[in-house]
């Protein structure tokens, strides 16, 4: 047990400190982020010197049940693909100036113009897309009309990290987590759309109440045109990501597995806009770079994560993890832990460990655990900018774009604004076990 917890407490602190400051390793002109590279070699040391089981570790991979992790890396990669295929095509950054054109010259306007937009938008696409796509826009325009961009970047921050719990596909550690237990899409939604809407209520009313001074002064709106090239294209990614959301929320019903829904999706998305493109005889080149940006970094250091954790799990950590967090409220136990374990770790190794942990929760307590986890994978993201990858990166736009946000302003700004959310969400969460 020693062996295994000492790599996973070097691993834990490896992400850690190569996320707060973006350590990466060269060789020649080629940088490998130590992010997914420090996890890869400890699981490589666990498999060498027999610290896991290697068949068990190969049965996880080759078996044919919802919880292998292949199947989940599928569904997260299709989904994204998705999103990144719309942003591509320029359809983010036209809604985003068409919010922004709608405020005028009120600052309040499009405080919760954009607050409900990036909500939306969050619920059936990716919060990293949305973050990554509104944020240098939202940098630019403030700029442009000489005001403070602060209270628009959080604010579309705190809303992509809050109702990115809403759906299943809203974020990686969903995905991991829910598939992991076996939890369906029309199941997932009708547990977690009320602790969403009530940690929703929560971030605006104390995001308006803490910057409500600043929105109170007018702006002066230089209007930017943003038009769509392909329209066709566009027409084909909405209509593709409407469907698989209706065929991921039937799945269950119809006996598919939403690996396949998505793979499916993305797949007729790549062939029927290549068709439309050729046609048109457009460049290829958003298809391209769909592909080329998707995060295909998670795929080792997902699967090198759940090496560790099954470590653990093998001598007996995660079980006695379980045993210590299951207690009279075991929404609020797992609701708070995983907050504080995302911002030890980040959240997606954090949903590793926690899906370890579940296999050996009580069946009456199971419920309230997994639902909780989640919560605490989402909304643990507003604590610190460590706490999650969407912050990661967040942070890193906010630098490319000059715009001053410290450590500590986002740990001040973000407790204030997370943990009411949290609660709230976990009050949420509370009355749905009790229906």
């Amino acid at each position: 047990m020693a062996f295994q917890l000492s790599v996973f407490i070097i691993c834990a602190l490896g992400i850690l400190l190569s996320t707060l400051f973006n350590l990466r390793l060269r060789i020649g002109k080629i940088g490998l982020s130590l992010y997914w590279l420090i996890p890869f070699v400890c699981a490589i040391i666990l498999l060498a010197a027999g610290g896991v089981d290697a068949k068990s570790v190969w049965a996880q991979f080759t078996s044919n049940d919802e919880v292998n992790p292949l199947k989940i890396l599928v569904l997260f990669l299709s989904m994204t693909a998705l999103s990144v295929y719309l942003d591509e095509i320029g359809f983010f950054k036209w809604l985003a100036n068409a919010v922004l054109k709608k405020a005028g010259a009120s600052q309040k306007k499009l405080f919760f113009l954009l607050y409900i937009t990036t909500s939306i938008l969050t619920i059936f696409t990716s919060n990293d897309v949305i973050i990554l796509t509104f944020t240098p826009f939202i940098c630019y325009f403030a700029r442009n009309c000489d005001i403070d961009p602060i209270p628009f970047i959080f604010t579309e921050f705190v809303a992509a990290n809050t109702y990115s719990m809403f759906l299943i596909i809203g974020n990686p550690t969903n995905i991991y987590l829910a598939t992991s237990m076996k939890v369906g899409f029309a199941e997932y939604v009708g547990v977690m759309a009320l602790p969403t809407i009530f940690a929703g209520i929560s971030s605006l009313a104390i995001l308006y109440l803490m910057f409500r001074k600043k929105l109170s002064a007018p702006m002066y709106a230089h209007e930017s045109e943003v038009t769509i090239d392909n329209k066709p294209c566009l027409v084909i990614g909405l209509a593709v990501l409407c469907l698989a959301t209706i065929m991921l929320a039937i799945s269950s019903y119809i006996g598919i597995e939403m690996w396949i829904v998505s793979l499916c999706a993305f797949g007729i998305v790549l062939v029927a806009s290549t068709i439309a493109t050729l046609a048109q005889k457009k460049s290829l080149k958003p298809i391209g770079k769909t592909v080329a940006r998707l995060p295909w970094q998670l795929v080792p250091f997902l699967l090198s994560m759940f090496v560790i954790v099954l470590s653990l799990n093998q001598c007996g950590v995660t079980e006695y993890l379980a045993a210590s967090l299951q207690n009279a409220d075991c929404a609020l136990t797992f609701g708070t832990t995983s907050a504080l374990f995302a911002n030890l770790m980040n959240n997606i190794p954090m949903s590793v460990l926690y899906s370890q942990i579940l296999q050996s929760v009580s069946a009456q307590n199971l419920k309230g655990a997994i639902y909780a986890s989640i919560i605490g994978s989402n909304l643990g993201a507003l604590l610190t900018p460590i706490g999650a990858l969407a912050a990661i990166m967040w942070n890193s736009i906010l630098k490319t774009q000059n715009v001053k946000f410290t450590f500590i302003d986002f740990v001040k700004r973000g407790f204030l604004v997370g943990v009411p959310a949290l609660f709230a969400a976990i009050g949420g969460l509370e009355i749905m076990l009790l229906i």
